[in-house]
């Protein structure tokens, strides 16, 4: 079974102790190729260090909406320089994370919407996928991405949406990434949702250290986890592991540029 895990913060501290060792673990499972994503200016540098010492390693840069408060105008230009600078480069696969929360209520939506648009024209201009946090705001999601068109689309991150929001997505060139959530007991909306997504709707991720899935719970997550949890949501999907581990392969493979 050959996996790319779509979604990690793998430059996090939680991983400093351990990184190099998970990393062989990871590859020893299958999982040969990880999109590690960064989520405010401060992080970028050493993402890309991380990145550019593993050839199986991939970069996205953006300002996530969590961290808000944090970003300032500047990171806005400074994330163009950054584009700018690595255009073409084989190990920047996207621009992400960022999006829309609407889970957090201190979170301005105004200024949330402003920092989303102007992160979707970077991907635009720069013709790179865009990888979208999305929490309670399937909505104003999809009338921007309906407004904006980008060409490139990308992945809804830990997508919980509806049936209907996921074939919004999909017609707008988006792939739907799914991880941890749906391997819960409680999770049966969105489990009786997977069941009706086909599989070129599909990419693996697990978010770590986030989001762990149901047979690892309460503790860090990883992408060695992932073959579980493509395990798990191949059952949901009424597919075999493998259908699943390909589909989600192809489908990252086809939306990054990468050769398989």
């Amino acid at each position: 079974m050959r996996l790319i895990d779509t979604h990690t913060h793998l430059d996090f501290p939680d991983f400093d102790a351990d990184r190099t060792e998970l990393l062989a673990r990871c590859r020893a499972l299958g999982v040969e190729r990880l999109v590690v994503l960064g989520v405010h200016q401060g992080n970028w540098q050493r993402l890309w260090d991380l990145v550019q010492a593993d050839a199986g390693l991939y970069a996205a840069f953006g300002l996530h909406p969590v961290f808000l408060d944090n970003h300032q105008p500047a990171h806005l230009y400074a994330l163009r320089d950054w584009l700018q600078r690595l255009a073409g480069h084989p190990q920047l696969c996207a621009v992400g994370e960022f999006g829309l929360d609407y889970f957090l209520q201190q979170l301005d939506r105004e200024r949330q919407q402003t920092l989303f648009e102007a992160q979707l024209r970077l991907a635009l201009e720069f013709e790179l996928p865009a990888l979208l946090h999305v929490r309670r705001a399937h909505a104003a999601t999809i009338a921007t991405l309906k407004r904006l068109k980008p060409q490139r689309g990308g992945i809804i991150h830990a997508f919980a949406g509806s049936v209907e929001e996921a074939r919004e997505y999909l017609k707008l060139g988006f792939k739907l990434g799914l991880g941890g959530a749906p391997t819960w007991p409680q999770a049966k909306r969105l489990q009786q949702t997977l069941a009706r997504l086909p599989l070129e709707a599909v990419v693996l991720e697990t978010d770590a250290p986030d989001m762990a899935p149901a047979m690892h719970p309460h503790q860090r997550n990883s992408p060695e986890y992932l073959p579980d949890i493509c395990a798990c949501l191949a059952q949901l999907m009424n597919v075999e592991p493998e259908q699943l581990a390909a589909a989600s392969s192809r489908n990252a493979a086809q939306l990054f540029g990468w050769a398989l």
